[in-house]
């Protein structure tokens, strides 16, 4: 199935180089090879792959290559000045498409030798914008099931859905975390993951979970930052302008594969519904350029709303995820009433969108398919 991003993937190579990053298996190589489908001499090039590996470091590709591919790249010692200096000496016809996961993504961020010379592309799993954006169709029940992740998503059989997350859970822990860093203790990994899968959605205690599993709140938090990286979880903060005070409190905790949700279809829903914000928002940023960031609201009272999507630290849109509630929370209107933010109650099961109180109620299938993606 074709990637909605691929269009702008194209146009984005002809200007400066393009490193595209997200999940391992979300298809972040298929896309990488049926963008090369629209040259006439493109390169793949693994760096997982020894053959492969020495034509990297001899850059012993023709010069009439169109688009160069690099895989894994970033597994070669000293690759930031090694890819500025392909780039920067490059024929003017070439282009360059880097791909990788998570220690491509955290490598990235460190230094600034490639300042300028690259655009950032993060590929995240099917969502019901893209696949509508496709003219496919987008099941909520399934994405809830299985995820967006592309093989769960498409398989014809629910059984190879299910045996292709166990492979992918082991991979992660195992394969993955092992690579990013040396994890010795992979049982304490397992429990912290279990926690997180079956508290999604609350805000997270490094403190509480340290108790629960009987470790130290700094390994909890050391954790959960692989997993960040990782790209497995990713966390959402409380709004605050104070930046400084908002990474202080609890964040959420939500999964870039909604099938590894252990909890009912709310629990899965609001995930759901996260990561569609998500993707939303680093298409805002990857794609137009844009200061935006997904975080949600809570006073000192307790009162909290889902999710909130800020632009230039100004909060633009509340959104409170609902499986089956019509009347719109009270907690939302009241911050729309003091705040003046426009609000939207997001519900799975919706018989009739109406406006109530000053907030829109809206169907979970036709809000989320009109995001960007």
């Amino acid at each position: 199935m074709r990637r909605q991003q691929t269009e702008q993937l194209i146009s984005d190579l002809k200007k400066k180089m393009v490193f595209l990053t997200g999940p391992r298996q979300v298809g972040k190589t298929w896309l990488a090879k049926e963008v090369a489908r629209s040259f006439s001499d493109s390169l793949y090039l693994n760096y997982d792959s020894a053959e492969d590996r020495k034509i990297i470091k001899n850059e012993a590709w023709l010069d009439k290559t169109e688009l160069l591919i690099l895989d894994e790249l970033h597994k070669m010692k000293g690759w930031k000045n090694y890819l500025k200096g392909v780039y920067d000496t490059k024929p003017d016809h070439m282009m360059i498409l880097v791909t990788g996961s998570a220690r491509l993504e955290v490598m990235r961020q460190g230094g600034d030798s490639l300042a300028g010379r690259f655009f950032r592309h993060r590929l995240l799993p099917f969502t019901p914008a893209e696949l509508f954006h496709l003219n496919e169709s987008f099941p909520l029940d399934r994405l809830l099931e299985r995820g967006g992740f592309p093989e769960p998503f498409l398989a014809e059989n629910p059984v190879d859905a299910d045996r292709w997350r166990m492979q992918y859970i082991d991979g992660l822990i195992r394969t993955d975390i092992l690579d990013f860093e040396k994890i010795q203790d992979f049982r304490s990994m397992q429990m912290v993951l279990d926690v997180l899968r079956a508290r999604t959605g609350s805000p997270v205690s490094y403190t509480s979970i340290a108790e629960d599993i009987q470790i130290a709140p700094n390994t909890v938090k050391k954790y959960i930052q692989i997993l960040e990286s990782l790209y497995i979880i990713f966390k959402v903060t409380p709004f605050s302008k104070n930046i400084a005070r908002s990474i202080l409190k609890e964040p959420k905790i939500y999964f870039f594969d909604t099938g590894l949700v252990q909890g009912d279809e709310g629990a899965k829903f609001e995930n759901m519904a996260a990561l569609c914000l998500l993707k939303h928002v680093c298409a805002q940023v990857d794609f137009g350029g844009q200061s935006c960031s997904l975080n949600y609201l809570r006073t000192k009272d307790g009162a909290e709303i889902d999710f909130c999507l800020v632009t230039n630290n100004r909060p633009e849109l509340m959104i409170e995820v609902k499986r089956t509630d019509s009347h719109p929370e009270s907690a939302l209107i009241n911050f729309h009433k003091r705040y003046g933010i426009p609000g939207i109650q997001l519900v799975l099961h919706l018989k009739r969108e109406k406006k109530e109180k000053g907030v829109e109620i809206r169907k979970a299938d036709v809000y989320l398919r009109e995001l960007m993606s």
